[in-house]
């Protein structure tokens, strides 16, 4: 058996391949292919994210409106309890607060109602408090009526701080003293002079009114120089406290037990305690 050993022809050259090159370019791909799908997973991320944001926001709207509607509902004023009142109806005072059954409790500023009520000249103190659930609490303080002023040939009802309750024209009240004399204009505007001079004029009936019965009358031009008319007698007071000049007149009232208080025009017709130390007394016709 003949074995050959000759060498198998080469065949002609051929061009070598670059596998390098193919591989950086196969990686290259991988490596875009790789960063579109980062791009895909964040864009469809975000897209949940705002979608959350947005389903978030619309179940906290739904939450408070909800929530809203029954903290209303569970605090709205069903009564309105008025106290204090003797002159004025509670329905007025009602009004005068001007809040209706329905109105949210927590909506409502005590300050601003009781401002509001105290408008009315009858009012004199407010106080508004807030009674969980469904209750307002209105109490006042009205003004006591202690005076009939005269002026401009109106009468007007006044309170002993001179405050005007209201205008009585020609009406008239004879349980109550007559203040006369103040300034009409300086009445409707509630001037502090007017206003002294009202409460002087008061103060002096109530001092007289101890000793004597009947309806007093008190001119009251001028706080220093009153003037009042009881039982056909006129009175005159100066600077001095009233109360004192007054506690003169009784110290010696005992030594004018002859001297007649019949309001007939007999007797004693005026008293004068205006200056210190001394009482003047003129008899009456």
């Amino acid at each position: 058996m003949r074995v050959s050993f000759r060498k198998r022809r080469a065949g002609p050259a051929a061009p070598r391949l670059n596998q390098w090159k193919d591989l950086s370019g196969e990686k290259a791909v991988m490596k875009v292919g790789r960063m579109r799908t980062a791009r895909r997973q964040v864009a469809v991320r975000l897209g949940v994210l705002v979608t959350g944001v947005v389903i978030l926001g619309w179940l906290i709207t739904m939450a408070v409106t909800y929530s809203s509607r029954i903290a209303r509902e569970l605090l709205e004023i069903h009564t309105i309890t008025v106290e204090g009142v003797h002159h004025l109806n509670k329905q007025k005072v009602i009004e005068l607060a001007q809040i209706g059954q329905g109105t949210p409790l927590h909506q409502v500023v005590p300050a601003t109602v009781e401002e509001q009520i105290k408008a009315h000249p009858w009012i004199k103190e407010a106080q508004v408090s807030r009674v969980p659930f469904h209750e307002l609490k209105i109490t006042v303080i009205e003004r006591k009526p202690a005076a009939i002023v005269r002026a401009a040939s109106q009468n007007f009802l006044s309170d002993e701080e001179g405050h005007i309750l209201t205008k009585l024209g020609q009406a008239d009240d004879d349980t109550f003293p007559l203040v006369t004399g103040v300034d009409l204009e300086g009445l409707l505007k509630g001037t502090d002079v007017v206003r002294r001079s009202i409460m002087s004029g008061i103060e002096l009936a109530r001092v007289i009114g101890h000793t004597f019965d009947g309806r007093l009358r008190v001119q009251a031009e001028s706080q220093t120089n009153l003037v009042a008319l009881v039982q056909g007698v006129r009175f005159r007071f100066g600077e001095e406290s009233v109360e004192e000049q007054w506690e003169r007149f009784q110290r010696v009232k005992p030594t004018l037990k002859s001297l007649n208080f019949d309001g007939a025009g007999r007797g004693i017709s005026e008293v004068d305690l205006r200056y210190d130390n001394r009482i003047i007394v003129r008899e009456g016709g």
